[in-house]
């Protein structure tokens, strides 16, 4: 895992009482201390307590100078080295004052103790595999395939969920028996026994925060409050040894954070942005300029050609050590491959959309009310038969918009379960069922269950409880893991100022009818910074990082369709009905009905399977 961290590698092993042995390694890519006194993995004084440690803990110097006060001794200016002094001082509980993104795992020799750690909201991975004997962790499951020993077997219910989600939400991983360790829980492993345990828990009781937007100056004195947040957790994530910037859409989310980076710098931030000359309708670099220009940013923007992404697929795709068709990773390997030109550090502004409601599935709740309130019989016998009669694609507007017309009226029937799982699923579960041979399961949909029990968990209003499941399940899964593969290929380290714990807590303590207010997405947000952003961002529409794979597979990547969903390949895998897979080719290609994302899935499954799992 070299590239993870180019700077320095650390080693230590040793062999335990009872014979068994426990060894530390660690990659290093130097952001806070470069000097030796850095390296990992890092001991107490005594030798005792050993950790290995990924990311950045943003509290360390507070915590530090009252580790001082109370004895300690440093010898280094890490944020690493805290971990090791307040685990001494609070043991398990110690994780609890970290506010950070941070994968780490400490062992204690006195205890014969290794934990496991992951932060609250899964910016940073950590897998591990156990089998009743050995135990080994990492942060990708790549370099714990190294180890012959490890057995290679699907699991039936991570290749549903990928079917259904396009990637694999924790703990599961695609091979039986290695696990992801969930978000805001830490893994004992003592004795020859584990065990795991929440530290932090999202709560989406919204009842004082409801109550406070009811009063006159309400949404005035949450919009402070956030503000305030938004803004402490900006200037703590500054915090750096080597250059730093920002990624800058020219969204919402990003031009917040570049606003918050201004304010809190002395000398212009570094800001880069990407966009696409083959596509104006999803090139978003005219508004980060703009941006870039209200905030005198020293700004840089890299124009991409459609063949600048497949160029870069097969690096894209090797990366991905499970199945993960989140077609957005393309472009964001490449603004992280060109942001490490110029920056070790890159601030973005993901999360936002989970938190303040910028998705459409949200739109989509938000209007079923409305929706259902027209009489049934016009509904369903003229409006709904009309739009499923209609041709959708993604390569027009007008057949995008019958596509999206198409998804909310399939998203508008049944239990909240099942329609928020409709908004969100890309194989629904009859057609998984029907495609899959040998990993069909028995009983409920994992998927639908997946959800059910999310919004149960949730005691907020609905709009919370849909974004409370993304928060949990599709945040870690596919975004904030998507950023984490593709900038840590280029050795850059990205921060997240809207994901800590404290703005998430807040976030969820606002009602969902002020994010999404008459219609209008992340609503709230926008006004908290209506006088401090350009106004032409409150007029412009929502992009995001699309790539045309509906066209690709038509025309550029036609090749991968013939080579992985061939018939006889299929056949001879023995995992899919080729059947089925030759109808959505055929439904694809006669362009009535879009299936790409569905035929991306499983070209992306197959790449990986031939690479990582034969």
């Amino acid at each position: 895992m070299a590239y993870r961290g180019p700077d320095a590698e650390g080693l230590w092993c040793s062999r335990q009482r009872d014979g068994s042995g426990v060894g530390l390694g660690h990659r290093r890519l130097s952001i806070i201390d470069l000097s030796e006194a850095g390296r990992q993995p890092m001991c107490s004084e005594d030798g005792s307590v050993r950790v290995v440690f990924n990311g950045e803990i943003y509290n360390f110097k507070t915590l530090r100078n009252e580790l001082k006060l109370k004895g300690h001794r440093f010898r280094s200016n890490t944020d690493t080295e805290v971990i090791v002094h307040l685990y001494e001082e609070e043991g398990l509980a110690a994780c609890r004052r970290l506010n950070g993104m941070f994968a780490f795992a400490l062992w204690d020799a006195h205890r014969e103790r290794l934990w496991l750690c992951r932060d609250r909201l899964g910016i940073k991975p950590l897998v591990y595999y156990w089998d009743g004997e050995q135990f080994l962790f990492a942060s990708e499951i790549k370099a714990i395939l190294i180890d012959p020993e490890v057995p290679r077997q699907l699991d039936a219910t991570a290749l549903q969920l990928y079917l259904a989600f396009s990637y694999i939400p924790a703990p599961y991983t695609i091979y039986m028996g290695l696990r992801k360790l969930n978000p805001g829980h830490s893994l004992v492993y003592q004795g020859g026994r584990l065990q795991i345990d929440p530290y932090w828990e999202l709560s989406c009781d919204d009842a004082s925060g409801s109550a406070l937007m009811d009063t006159p100056d309400g949404a005035v004195s949450i919009q402070k409050r956030l503000l305030q947040r938004l803004s402490d957790a900006v200037r703590d994530q500054l915090i750096a040894d080597v250059p730093l910037g920002a990624f800058l859409s020219g969204g919402i989310d990003s031009s917040a954070v570049v606003a918050l980076m201004a304010k809190h710098s002395a000398t212009p931030i570094k800001t880069f942005s990407i966009g696409f000359r083959d596509d104006p309708l999803y090139d978003e670099t005219g508004y980060a300029r703009q941006v870039a220009d209200h905030f005198r940013t020293d700004h840089r923007e890299f124009k991409l050609a459609f063949k600048d992404m497949l160029d870069v697929l097969p690096d894209v795709m090797d990366m991905c050590d499970e199945p993960f068709s989140d077609s957005s990773v393309i472009p964001t390997y490449i603004v992280a491959r060109e942001t490490r030109k110029y920056v070790t550090v890159a601030l973005s502004g993901d999360g936002g959309d989970e938190l303040f409601g910028g998705y459409r599935s949200y739109l989509g709740q938000y209007w079923y009310r409305w929706y259902t309130m027209i009489p049934a019989l016009f509904r369903e016998a003229y409006f709904e038969r009309l739009v499923m009669s209609l041709p959708d694609s993604r390569d027009t507007r007008w057949k995008e918009l019958f596509r999206r017309a198409k998804k909310f009226i399939k998203g508008s029937k049944g239990r909240p379960e099942e329609r928020y799982l409709a908004l969100k699923e890309i194989f629904p579960e009859r057609l998984r069922q029907d495609l899959l041979r040998d990993y069909r399961l028995d009983g409920k949909d994992p998927a639908l269950m997946l959800i059910q029990r999310r919004l149960q968990e949730c005691g907020g209003d609905s709009l919370n409880a849909l974004m409370y499941t993304d928060v949990i399940d599709s945040l870690p899964g596919d975004m904030l893991n998507k950023v984490d593969w593709m900038s840590m290929k280029n050795s850059l380290e990205v921060r997240v100022p809207l994901l800590d714990h404290r703005v998430v807590e807040l976030a969820f303590q606002i009602p969902g009818r002020w994010k999404l207010r008459g219609g209008v997405t992340k609503y709230l947000l926008k006004e908290a910074f209506r006088d401090i952003l350009p106004r032409s961002l409150y007029r412009r529409p929502k992009a995001g990082f699309e790539v045309p794979i509906s066209r690709w597979l038509r025309t550029d990547l036609k090749f991968l369709v013939e080579r992985y969903l061939a018939k006889q390949r299929i056949a001879d895998q023995g995992i899919f009905d080729h059947r089925v897979i030759d109808g959505l080719v055929q439904t694809h290609f006669q362009k009535r009905t879009d299936t790409s994302w569905m035929l991306w899935n499983l070209i992306v499954f197959q790449y990986w399977f031939d690479t990582y799992y034969v």
